[in-house]
């Protein structure tokens, strides 16, 4: 008999409530939409079903759970989506550089008004110091000193 998974409950006992789910057999938030973006992601741009993530996971998760991930991150713009018969078959709308650099932008636009260069500076101050130089190469290679709005 398999053991229970912490979810669903062993055979005979009653299946848990969403309030004592929240332990720690739970998956962290964000944990299965990384878990979907990579099996699309590993498809090479493949369009895959809920059915055909569900089973690249190789997890014991519902194909109804997959179903609301993959919408969810279709909502948030993560992936697009074509008909596929009665249901969608789902592309990443980014490689992983692109929706790493799409998250951080999202949290700088959620911060305060007025606070985004103090978010900026706190942003910088923070990284190691060859991420900052990298980061200050980045940004001369983005704006050359001759183009319009660089420094004369």
């Amino acid at each position: 008999m398999p053991e229970a998974d912490g979810v669903h409950g062993a055979q005979g006992e009653s299946p848990e409530t969403p309030e004592t789910q929240a332990g720690a057999a739970r998956r962290p938030s964000g944990e299965l939409e990384a878990s979907v973006l990579a099996a699309l992601w590993a498809a090479g741009g493949r369009a895959l079903t809920p059915a055909d993530v569900q089973r690249d996971l190789g997890a014991d998760l519902a194909r109804t759970t997959v179903t609301t991930i993959l919408a969810r991150l279709h909502d948030k713009g993560a992936v697009s989506r074509t008909r596929a018969g009665r249901g969608y078959a789902y592309l990443p709308a980014q490689d992983p550089p692109g929706l790493a650099a799409r998250r951080m932008r999202s949290e700088l636009d959620k911060s305060a008004e007025g606070q985004r260069g103090t978010v900026l500076a706190r942003f910088v101050s923070e990284l190691d110091p060859a991420d900052e130089r990298l980061l200050r190469e980045l940004l001369t290679q983005a704006d050359p000193p001759d183009a319009p709005g660089g420094d004369a």
